[in-house]
């Protein structure tokens, strides 16, 4: 039996390979991808710009089928049991349990994290990345069986989008009638505004696509800020103190991945108050800061990238108990199948979608 993978082998060019479908070591699965989709992390492999990963396996937000379980393997890292056929979600990078990070019980710094992720295909267990028709879980990657209620559309994104909203939020430490302000209305910025409703805040998110804006709306937004409407940095901030009885957002939520959202997101917050950035993954880019007001107001920052394994199953238990209230599916608008995948990276780079989704089973 064989398998295909799809393989950047440099930016913007694809390549299609086959490999044979390995047997599982003891500890680890080997699942049938089902839907993957395109992710920010993976548009930014695509151009050439991601700090880790520049070529091979691409994909990493997926929901998948287990095809072949490895010795020892008969429950769910939650301790749900498991069997062929069952649909799971992985985390997208393993918790090796032997660095000076994972000793500690910081498995989202974990030094070895990305150990499997950067192999090219040739090296087995050669299904590195979700781009492909099968995927290899490794024996320290986290993965948890998803509840019937959840169809595959969204499953696909809780073990990214929306594992790491919610580990910024509970970071946070965002509390019943707090304010907080989202800076981006895409995929993590309207999973935080559901996150965030639920916990009992009140809702501000900033963005300057009017649709999104709208979407935002049915995701829990209690107010919407047009940044075309609202043009400058002064203008948003007198506006966020008027909705906030001159106070400022209790909690900041940096989800744009503009150096300029980060910089500006200081002027929104309260003094005493929180922010949490995770928008910016991209090193090298910059913009200018002002360091004395983040001092004289006191603001506590929490840069997040990745999160804690177990939030993986916090997510799909959120959105198993909110699957009717929010349109979480609504946030997938395009389709490909596989052999499209080209297609659907380049038309999510040139905006005219907002989140691909790769059909493979």
């Amino acid at each position: 039996m064989k398998g295909k993978v799809a393989v950047m082998v440099e930016p913007h060019k694809l390549e299609y390979q086959q490999y044979d479908l390995p047997t599982p070591e003891k500890g680890a699965l080997l699942l049938k991808v089902i839907r993957t989709n395109v992710c920010g992390s993976e548009l930014h492999v695509w151009h050439g710009g991601h700090p880790v990963k520049k070529d091979g396996v691409l994909g990493h937000e997926m929901v998948g089928l287990i095809e072949k379980i490895g010795e020892g393997v008969t429950k769910d890292h939650s301790g749900k049991p498991v069997r062929a056929g069952d649909r799971v979600a992985v985390t997208y990078f393993q918790a090796c349990g032997r660095c000076r990070s994972c000793a500690n019980g910081e498995y989202v710094l974990c030094e070895n994290t990305y150990e499997f992720l950067n192999k090219q295909p040739e090296e087995s267990p050669h299904f590195h990345g979700t781009f492909s028709t099968h995927y290899y879980v490794h024996p320290n990657q986290f993965f948890y069986k998803v509840p019937d209620i959840i169809p595959d559309s969204v499953a696909a994104s809780a073990n990214c989008a929306i594992s790491q909203v919610l580990y910024g939020i509970d970071k946070s430490q965002l509390k019943m009638n707090e304010t907080i302000l989202i800076q981006g209305a895409g995929g993590l910025g309207l999973y935080g505004a559901a996150i965030a409703k639920e916990s009992g805040a009140k809702v501000i998110i900033i963005d300057g696509v009017q649709e999104r804006l709208d979407l935002a709306k049915k995701f829990g937004a209690d107010y919407i800020i047009n940044l075309h409407e609202y043009d400058t940095v002064a203008k948003r901030s007198s506006l966020i103190k008027e909705l906030t009885n001159g106070n400022g957002a209790n909690v900041g939520m940096e989800v744009t991945g503009v150096p300029d959202a980060f910089s500006e997101g200081i002027h929104h917050i309260r003094p005493g108050g929180r922010y949490v950035t995770m928008g910016n993954i991209i090193t090298g880019a910059f913009t200018k800061f002002d360091p004395g007001l983040l001092t004289r107001k006191s603001i506590n920052i929490y840069p997040v990238n990745r999160y804690q394994p177990w939030f993986l199953n916090k997510s799909l238990d959120f959105l198993a108990s909110n699957i009717h209230k929010y349109p979480f599916a609504d946030l997938v608008d395009a389709d490909f199948h596989f052999e499209e995948i080209e297609i659907a990276l380049n038309k999510s780079i040139n905006r005219e979608v907002t989140r691909a989704s790769i059909v493979i089973a």
